[in-house]
């Protein structure tokens, strides 16, 4: 064989070492007890909006950070603190499902997926996102 065909054989290798460590280290659905069991480990968790407690966003002071409170699917609530702003229709959202790691008692989200009724398309669901560092 020649040394070019020996290179790209071993590039090829090598890209796909690196695409299966990318994948392996993709995020999961989890639950908050689940997430505060690994804290190092970016999880999703399906949930909802406890709407009793108050929405925690203060433009004026920060307005790079929401705070709420949701409810897992097996219903153990968390605090949930977004470094960013606060999604727009947020309060009618019917299922979250946010990206991020447990840290002590809140659970830190990097990512934010709304499903939300929409008055355009007939009650079918919507789904809109937020990422932190990114306004909405």
């Amino acid at each position: 064989m020649k040394k070019a065909h020996i290179i790209g054989i071993v590039l090829i290798a090598v890209a796909i070492a690196v695409i299966m460590v990318a994948v392996s280290d993709s995020s999961t659905y989890a639950t908050f007890s689940e997430a505060r069991q690994h804290p190092d480990e970016v999880f999703h968790v399906v949930g909802k909006l406890n709407k009793t407690k108050p929405l925690e966003y203060n433009p004026e002071i920060n307005a790079n950070r929401f705070a709420f409170f949701m409810s897992d699917q097996k219903g153990t609530e968390s605090q949930v603190v977004f470094e960013g702003s606060k999604p727009q229709d947020f309060e009618r959202s019917e299922q979250i499902v946010i990206t991020g790691k447990a840290n002590g008692g809140s659970f830190e989200a990097e990512k934010i997926l709304m499903k939300c009724p929409s008055k355009y398309n007939n009650g079918q669901m919507e789904a809109s996102t937020a990422s932190a560092g990114q306004g909405s």
